[in-house]
């Protein structure tokens, strides 16, 4: 996928969102007034009127390279932007009408992206802010008498004519955008909706299983009775019938008896596993090639550091775990993924580099902690799961944001040897 250097939250989306409908705001703005100039021969300040447009581009400028930073957008940053926003529109008004300006009621603007997308605290208080500017133009202006000429050949005036061009752009930005900003949020909440769901019926498995398990041994004990009361019954049974009919119970209970060790027997493998002593290099590169078969659109790079051989345990949960981490690189970015392998006297290092768009700072702590993901899609459980695998085995899983860009994912794992 193409670089994008943050993981767009929900706040993050309806930033980019608003940076837009700014842009296409003060754009309008910019050519009504050098029409107004021009065309119409409004007589207007034009110095403190065009510094006010400049700083809200360069304001607008800056927040598409704010938008670059790693660091995710909160909705109290959200906020800021949207009273900057209502600070710029008290400024042009003032200069261009106050509360005769037909464009007045683009205040509704910014108050109803509030009410959609921020919290009902910061909602009010850009409610405030926009009434308390509004109300001081009725008072503090420089009016325009131009307004209230009419078109030639209709009984409509200018005034008229700019209300029904600020209705046009409010109801456009209103659908298009607050709409966007709206539905971002319920996707979030469907999102949260289904891990919510999916940790309960994980949880309500993990029951069942227990339950199982425990129902399994206790079973045990009365079955391993059965089978000596019937080998007590059959030395003193005196019909060769009854003795047929006590063979068979022997059997029925042995049969028992076989499929629950052989539950128990499967449970402790998957929940421990037979642990084998490998070479790391070559254990590495099958496990490489076994992701390569999943993934065949991956370029990567493998580069092994250290000297001589590393053993490592391993077991088949080893493998679905580094295989999860290289799926979550190649997910971010499937070109170029840099693996390098290394090892001092204690320890295997691997570290898995992607040119993906990094991990939003604000989760970074939680990863593998929890069902915390850093894809649209994700819901953190592979990452989770990982995690537990390889602490399992006296290792650690560790996710940093590249200085040039992506992830890079370090993991360690103990050796069993103490030679490089």
């Amino acid at each position: 996928m193409p670089q994008q250097p943050l993981a767009l939250s929900t706040p993050s989306r309806n930033l980019v969102l608003l940076t837009i409908a700014r842009g296409i705001t003060w754009t309008g703005f910019l050519i009504a007034i050098i029409f107004g100039i021009e065309v119409l021969n409004f007589q207007l300040y034009l110095v403190p009127i065009f510094l006010i447009i400049v700083v809200m581009g360069l304001f607008n400028v800056a927040t598409w390279w704010r938008l670059g930073w790693l660091r995710s957008v909160t909705e109290a940053e959200c906020l800021v932007h949207l009273l900057i926003d209502v600070i710029g529109l008290t400024a042009i008004f003032y200069f261009t009408g106050g509360s005769t300006n037909p464009v007045i009621s683009y205040y509704i603007v910014p108050i109803t992206i509030a009410a959609a997308t921020l919290p009902v605290r910061y909602t009010i208080l850009t409610t405030v802010t926009a009434f308390g500017g509004y109300s001081a133009l009725m008072l503090f202006y420089q009016p325009i008498p131009e307004l209230s000429r009419h078109i030639a050949g209709t009984g409509i005036s200018l005034h008229v004519l700019g209300m029904w061009l600020n209705f046009a752009l409010c109801a456009s930005l209103i659908t298009y955008f607050v709409f966007k900003m709206a539905r971002a949020l319920r996707r979030r909440d469907r999102t949260l909706s289904k891990t919510r769901e999916t940790a309960l019926r994980n949880e309500q498995i993990l029951a069942v299983a227990s339950q199982a398990a425990g129902t399994a041994h206790e079973l045990g004990t009365p079955l391993g009775t059965m089978a000596v009361l019937l080998g007590e019954m059959k030395e003193d049974a005196d019909s060769d019938i009854l003795r047929e009919d006590i063979t068979l119970l022997q059997r029925q209970v042995e049969q028992c008896k076989t499929h629950l060790r052989s539950l128990v027997a499967t449970a402790e493998r998957r929940r421990v596993g037979p642990l084998e002593h490998q070479d790391v290099q070559a254990y590495l590169e099958r496990v490489i090639e076994k992701w390569l078969v999943i993934r065949p659109d991956v370029t990567h790079r493998l580069t092994c550091l250290g000297r001589r051989h590393a053993i490592i345990p391993t077991d088949d949960t080893l493998q679905q775990a580094l295989l999860n981490l290289l799926n979550n690189a190649a997910d971010a970015n499937p070109q170029n993924i840099d693996i390098t392998l290394d090892w001092d006297e204690q320890q295997v290092i691997v570290d898995i580099r992607d040119h993906g768009a990094g991990v939003p700072m604000d989760i970074a702590d939680q990863l593998g902690q929890t069902f915390v993901s850093t894809k649209s899609k994700g819901m953190g459980i592979g990452l989770f799961l990982t995690h537990a695998t390889i602490n399992r085995f006296g290792g650690s899983v560790s996710l940093y944001n590249h200085e040039e860009g992506g992830t890079l994912t370090e993991v360690t794992l103990p050796r069993v040897d103490s030679k490089e």
